[in-house]
Protein backbone atom coordinates (compact mmCIF):
# COMPACT_ATOMS: atom_id res chain seq x y z
CA UNK A 1 0.00 0.00 0.00
CA UNK A 2 1.55 3.36 -1.08
CA UNK A 3 2.58 5.81 1.57
CA UNK A 4 0.18 8.75 1.96
CA UNK A 5 1.45 12.12 0.76
CA UNK A 6 2.64 14.37 3.60
CA UNK A 7 0.04 16.92 4.46
CA UNK A 8 2.52 19.78 4.42
CA UNK A 9 3.99 18.95 0.91
CA UNK A 10 4.89 22.18 -0.90
CA UNK A 11 2.64 22.60 -3.99
CA UNK A 12 5.64 23.84 -5.99
CA UNK A 13 7.65 20.73 -5.20
CA UNK A 14 4.67 18.54 -6.13
CA UNK A 15 4.34 20.28 -9.51
CA UNK A 16 8.08 20.00 -10.10
CA UNK A 17 8.00 16.26 -9.38
CA UNK A 18 5.10 15.79 -11.79
CA UNK A 19 7.02 17.72 -14.49
CA UNK A 20 10.06 15.53 -14.00
CA UNK A 21 8.05 12.33 -14.19
CA UNK A 22 6.00 13.31 -17.25
CA UNK A 23 8.53 15.18 -19.35
CA UNK A 24 11.90 14.03 -18.12
CA UNK A 25 11.95 11.03 -20.43
CA UNK A 26 10.95 13.16 -23.41
CA UNK A 27 13.75 15.62 -22.70
CA UNK A 28 16.25 12.80 -22.36
CA UNK A 29 15.14 11.22 -25.62
CA UNK A 30 15.32 14.56 -27.42
CA UNK A 31 18.84 15.10 -26.11
CA UNK A 32 19.86 11.66 -27.34
CA UNK A 33 18.39 12.31 -30.80
CA UNK A 34 20.27 15.60 -31.05
CA UNK A 35 23.52 13.88 -30.12
CA UNK A 36 22.93 11.15 -32.70
CA UNK A 37 22.15 13.73 -35.39
CA UNK A 38 25.34 15.70 -34.70
CA UNK A 39 27.35 12.46 -34.69
CA UNK A 40 25.91 11.42 -38.10
CA UNK A 41 26.61 14.89 -39.49
CA UNK A 42 30.21 14.70 -38.34
CA UNK A 43 30.70 11.30 -39.99
CA UNK A 44 29.18 12.61 -43.23
CA UNK A 45 31.53 15.61 -43.25
CA UNK A 46 34.55 13.34 -42.74
CA UNK A 47 33.48 10.99 -45.54
CA UNK A 48 32.76 13.90 -47.89
CA UNK A 49 36.19 15.35 -47.21
CA UNK A 50 37.76 12.01 -48.06
CA UNK A 51 35.87 11.80 -51.35
CA UNK A 52 36.87 15.34 -52.29
CA UNK A 53 40.51 14.56 -51.56
CA UNK A 54 40.28 11.37 -53.64
CA UNK A 55 38.69 13.28 -56.52
CA UNK A 56 41.44 15.89 -56.41
CA UNK A 57 44.06 13.16 -56.68
CA UNK A 58 42.29 11.34 -59.53
CA UNK A 59 43.18 11.94 -63.16
CA UNK A 60 41.25 11.67 -66.41
CA UNK A 61 41.80 8.36 -68.18
CA UNK A 62 40.47 8.25 -71.77
CA UNK A 63 38.07 5.41 -72.59
CA UNK A 64 38.84 3.86 -75.93
CA UNK A 65 36.24 2.16 -78.09
CA UNK A 66 37.35 0.69 -81.40
CA UNK A 67 34.76 -0.23 -84.03
CA UNK A 68 34.92 -1.79 -87.46
CA UNK A 69 33.42 -0.46 -90.70
CA UNK A 70 30.01 -1.79 -89.66
CA UNK A 71 30.14 0.17 -86.38
CA UNK A 72 30.63 -3.04 -84.39
CA UNK A 73 32.76 -2.73 -81.25
CA UNK A 74 35.89 -4.86 -81.59
CA UNK A 75 37.68 -3.69 -78.45
CA UNK A 76 37.14 -1.23 -75.62
CA UNK A 77 38.51 -0.17 -72.27
CA UNK A 78 40.41 2.60 -70.53
CA UNK A 79 43.61 3.75 -72.17
CA UNK A 80 45.72 2.19 -69.43
CA UNK A 81 43.98 -1.15 -69.89
CA UNK A 82 44.05 -1.31 -73.68
CA UNK A 83 47.46 -1.57 -75.26
CA UNK A 84 48.06 0.73 -78.22
CA UNK A 85 49.97 -2.15 -79.81
CA UNK A 86 46.86 -4.37 -79.89
CA UNK A 87 46.47 -5.49 -83.52
CA UNK A 88 42.67 -5.41 -83.24
CA UNK A 89 42.76 -1.72 -82.44
CA UNK A 90 45.23 -0.97 -85.21
CA UNK A 91 43.08 -2.88 -87.68
CA UNK A 92 39.91 -1.03 -86.66
CA UNK A 93 41.69 2.34 -86.83
CA UNK A 94 42.99 1.62 -90.33
CA UNK A 95 39.54 0.54 -91.52
CA UNK A 96 38.10 3.84 -90.31
CA UNK A 97 40.98 5.84 -91.77
CA UNK A 98 40.72 4.33 -95.26
CA UNK A 99 36.96 4.83 -95.24
CA UNK A 100 37.33 8.49 -94.24
CA UNK A 101 40.10 9.04 -96.77
CA UNK A 102 38.33 7.61 -99.83
CA UNK A 103 34.68 8.42 -99.10
CA UNK A 104 33.01 11.16 -101.13
CA UNK A 105 29.73 12.55 -99.84
CA UNK A 106 27.45 15.43 -100.77
CA UNK A 107 27.16 16.32 -97.08
CA UNK A 108 29.76 19.06 -96.73
CA UNK A 109 29.89 18.88 -92.92
CA UNK A 110 30.38 15.11 -92.93
CA UNK A 111 33.07 15.43 -95.61
CA UNK A 112 34.93 18.06 -93.60
CA UNK A 113 34.87 15.89 -90.46
CA UNK A 114 36.14 12.90 -92.43
CA UNK A 115 39.08 14.92 -93.77
CA UNK A 116 39.85 16.18 -90.27
CA UNK A 117 39.93 12.60 -88.97
CA UNK A 118 42.25 11.63 -91.82
CA UNK A 119 44.81 14.31 -90.93
CA UNK A 120 44.54 13.55 -87.20
CA UNK A 121 46.13 10.16 -87.92
CA UNK A 122 48.95 11.35 -90.20
CA UNK A 123 52.43 12.00 -88.82
CA UNK A 124 53.36 15.65 -89.26
CA UNK A 125 56.15 16.21 -91.75
CA UNK A 126 56.03 12.62 -93.01
CA UNK A 127 55.72 11.36 -96.62
CA UNK A 128 52.15 10.34 -95.80
CA UNK A 129 51.21 13.96 -95.19
CA UNK A 130 52.58 14.96 -98.58
CA UNK A 131 50.91 12.05 -100.37
CA UNK A 132 47.46 12.61 -98.86
CA UNK A 133 47.61 16.36 -99.45
CA UNK A 134 48.48 15.76 -103.11
CA UNK A 135 45.61 13.29 -103.40
CA UNK A 136 43.09 15.83 -102.10
CA UNK A 137 44.58 18.57 -104.25
CA UNK A 138 44.45 16.52 -107.46
CA UNK A 139 40.98 15.07 -106.82
CA UNK A 140 39.07 17.36 -104.40
CA UNK A 141 36.19 15.47 -102.80
CA UNK A 142 34.05 18.62 -102.72
CA UNK A 143 34.35 19.01 -106.47
CA UNK A 144 33.83 15.32 -107.11
CA UNK A 145 30.69 15.33 -104.95
CA UNK A 146 29.01 17.59 -107.53
CA UNK A 147 28.66 14.64 -109.90
CA UNK A 148 29.05 11.47 -107.81
CA UNK A 149 29.34 9.97 -104.34
CA UNK A 150 31.70 7.19 -103.30
CA UNK A 151 31.19 4.63 -100.56
CA UNK A 152 34.02 2.45 -99.24
CA UNK A 153 33.82 -1.18 -98.13
CA UNK A 154 37.04 -2.47 -96.55
CA UNK A 155 37.40 -6.17 -97.30
CA UNK A 156 40.66 -7.11 -95.59
CA UNK A 157 43.28 -5.67 -93.24
CA UNK A 158 46.39 -7.63 -92.32
CA UNK A 159 49.86 -6.91 -91.01
CA UNK A 160 52.84 -7.56 -93.27
CA UNK A 161 55.29 -6.58 -90.49
CA UNK A 162 55.19 -4.95 -87.09
CA UNK A 163 54.97 -1.50 -88.75
CA UNK A 164 53.40 -2.23 -92.15
CA UNK A 165 49.83 -3.10 -93.03
CA UNK A 166 48.01 -4.14 -96.19
CA UNK A 167 44.41 -3.03 -96.78
CA UNK A 168 42.03 -4.13 -99.52
CA UNK A 169 38.80 -2.27 -100.22
CA UNK A 170 36.05 -1.73 -102.80
CA UNK A 171 34.86 1.72 -103.86
CA UNK A 172 31.34 2.06 -105.23
CA UNK A 173 30.67 5.27 -107.15
CA UNK A 174 27.07 6.41 -107.54
CA UNK A 175 25.57 9.27 -109.48
CA UNK A 176 23.52 12.04 -107.93
CA UNK A 177 20.36 9.98 -108.57
CA UNK A 178 21.86 6.96 -106.80
CA UNK A 179 22.63 4.84 -109.85
CA UNK A 180 25.82 2.77 -109.65
CA UNK A 181 28.45 4.14 -112.01
CA UNK A 182 31.38 1.89 -111.13
CA UNK A 183 32.84 -0.56 -108.61
CA UNK A 184 36.59 -0.62 -108.26
CA UNK A 185 38.87 -2.77 -106.11
CA UNK A 186 41.87 -1.12 -104.47
CA UNK A 187 44.84 -2.23 -102.40
CA UNK A 188 47.13 -0.12 -100.25
CA UNK A 189 50.26 -0.49 -98.14
CA UNK A 190 50.53 1.62 -94.99
CA UNK A 191 53.45 2.23 -92.65
CA UNK A 192 52.41 3.21 -89.13
CA UNK A 193 53.98 4.40 -85.91
CA UNK A 194 52.52 4.42 -82.41
CA UNK A 195 52.88 7.44 -80.14
CA UNK A 196 50.34 7.27 -77.27
CA UNK A 197 48.63 10.62 -76.53
CA UNK A 198 50.11 12.67 -73.71
CA UNK A 199 47.12 14.93 -73.05
CA UNK A 200 43.34 14.92 -73.33
CA UNK A 201 43.26 17.00 -76.52
CA UNK A 202 45.31 14.44 -78.45
CA UNK A 203 43.36 11.58 -76.85
CA UNK A 204 40.13 12.98 -78.25
CA UNK A 205 41.29 13.09 -81.88
CA UNK A 206 43.57 10.04 -81.89
CA UNK A 207 43.06 7.93 -78.74
CA UNK A 208 45.38 5.13 -79.88
CA UNK A 209 48.21 7.40 -80.95
CA UNK A 210 48.42 5.55 -84.28
CA UNK A 211 49.97 7.63 -87.07
CA UNK A 212 50.54 6.87 -90.74
CA UNK A 213 54.01 7.79 -91.91
CA UNK A 214 53.99 6.43 -95.46
CA UNK A 215 51.51 4.87 -97.88
CA UNK A 216 51.00 3.67 -101.40
CA UNK A 217 47.91 2.42 -103.19
CA UNK A 218 46.85 1.08 -106.56
CA UNK A 219 43.80 -0.21 -108.37
CA UNK A 220 43.39 -3.98 -108.54
CA UNK A 221 42.76 -5.01 -112.17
Amino acid sequence: MPNPEPANLNPYLAARREWDERYGNLITRARNWRFAAFLALGIAVIETGGLVALAMRSKVVPFVVAVDNLDRVVASGTADQVSAADDRLKRAALVQWVSDWRTVTSDGVAQRKAIDRVYSMIGRGTPAQVQVSEYYRNDPPYKRAQTQMVSVDVKAVYASSDKSWEVEWVETARGITGDVQSEQRWKGSFTVAVNPPSDERLARVNPLGLYLTNLSWSKVL
